[in-house]
This record gives structure tokens, C-alpha cells and sequence, in this order.
């Protein structure tokens, strides 16, 4: 099935390069040079767009800010892409619910193996054995993404998804933070690993009363486990 990606680039020279990589590996393309541009396609194509490709520093409405917008209506994988390189950037676009982050200047090639790679492990997390999986109350459908407290719909991001997936195929088990990086993230990330506190931080607040689920083990990292 043909894949679509949402290009949201403000420089016009780097918007067509991107088109044509993405073209050329048989994506079809949709592009805004503005956030406030790109919300109205996505509003308008939300059921067609499988990743955002995002710039930071745009006219009209700035990439923090779309992100932001979009996380509130979907969980659709953004890869943010920015000439901006300080930590704490990088830190906002995470807590924000971006997905990824590219620094400029970089190889195209290795954007689109990286959108390849998430749009992949999106598609792919279906390794507990039944549809719906439960715990306390808290409720995974495997096949749609959705996640429910006591029966109430709860919205996460595709990597707040995956981390929660990811800790309950190994309940019961500490896993590290390097460990969660390397199969949350992926083995090229090199970022901060505080990355894993803020999404375990916005995990726990979207779980609520269910936030003791995920453990902190002192001197290790985190477990998911269901207090008998």
C-alpha cells in the first residue's frame, strides 16, 4: 500500500529535493510551506497521511507549534527536520510528541531510511498474541493503536505508544534506559537519555490513576508491572 508523506518545509529548494526522494521510493508527497498550510491538508487528508516530515523555523505558524496542534488530534509520526541543533530544542520537539529529529545539513537518503524505519515499526507492533491486552484497566488494542483507561480513550503519540508497548512485552523485567533507547528509538539514535524520563513522565500523566503500572527501579531504569 502506497505511503504518504506530509512535507512541511518552508525553503522551496529544499522542499523539491525532498518530494523527489520520497517520490522516487515510491511515496506520494504532499507538501505546505507553511504550518498554517499544513494543518488545513491534514485536517483534510488525516486518514491518508502516514508521516509528517517537519521544518521548525516557518512563517505563519512555527513547526513547535503545528506539532503541537497535531498531537492534539493524532498520533500520526512526525520527524522533525531543523537547521536548529541545541539540546533543549531537541528536548521540546520530543516532548511535543515528535518522533524524530534530523539536523541540518544532512543526506536525504538517510531521512528517507529513517521514515522508512518508523513508518515500519509503526506497522509492525503486533507481537502480543491477542487484539486486546488489559491490565487494571487499562486496555491495548494491538491492531488500532488505541489505547482506553477504564473505558475512556486516552491519546498518545506514536513513540509514547511504543514505549507502552515496548514495557508491556516486558513486564515484570527492569529494562534501562539504553536498552528502552535502542528498541524504542532505534539503534542509530544518539540523543540525550533523559529523552526516556520526559516520555516516561508523559506516560505516567496520561495513565493517572494508572501510572503506577510503570515502575521506577532505582539505579536501572523502569518496569511495567501489575500490583497484585
Amino acid at each position: 500500500m502506497e505511503k504518504t508523506i506530509l512535507i512541511v518545509e518552508d525553503e522551496l529548494r529544499m522542499r523539491l529535493l525532498l518530494r523527489d526522494y520520497f517520490k522516487k521510493e515510491g511515496f506520494k508527497v504532499l507538501e505546505a510551506e507553511n504550518g498554517l498550510t499544513a494543518l488545513s491538508i491534514f485536517k483534510n487528508e488525516k486518514s491518508h497521511i502516514n508521516l509528517i516530515i517537519l521544518d521548525i523555523m516557518m512563517p505563519l505558524m512555527d513547526g513547535f507549534t503545528f506539532c503541537k496542534s497535531i498531537r492534539e488530534i493524532s498520533y500520526v509520526p512526525i520527524i522533525i527536520l531543523t537547521a536548529k541543533s541545541d539540546e533543549e530544542d531537541k528536548l521540546l520537539g520530543y516532548e511535543l510528541g515528535a518522533d524524530d529529529y534530523v539536523t541540518k545539513p544532512f543526506s536525504p537518503k538517510i531521512l528517507v531510511a529513517k521514515a522508512k524505519a518508523l513508518l515500519k515499526r509503526s506497522d509492525s507492533l503486533d507481537f502480543i498474541e491477542k487484539n486486546n491486552e488489559e491490565f487494571d484497566g487499562l486496555i491495548i488494542n494491538t491492531l488500532s493503536h488505541e489505547v482506553y483507561l477504564d473505558e475512556e480513550e486516552i491519546y498518545l503519540t506514536p513513540k509514547e505508544y511504543d514505549l507502552l508497548i515496548y514495557l508491556v512485552e516486558n513486564k515484570g523485567i527492569a529494562l534501562n534506559r539504553d536498552k528502552i533507547l535502542d528498541n524504542v528509538w532505534g539503534i542509530d539514535y544518539f540523543g540525550d537519555p533523559r529523552t526516556v524520563d520526559t516520555n516516561i513522565k508523559r506516560l505516567r500523566e496520561k495513565l493517572k490513576n494508572k501510572s503506577y503500572l510503570i515502575s521506577t527501579v532505582r539505579g536501572s531504569g523502569y518496569k511495567f508491572e501489575v500490583k497484585k
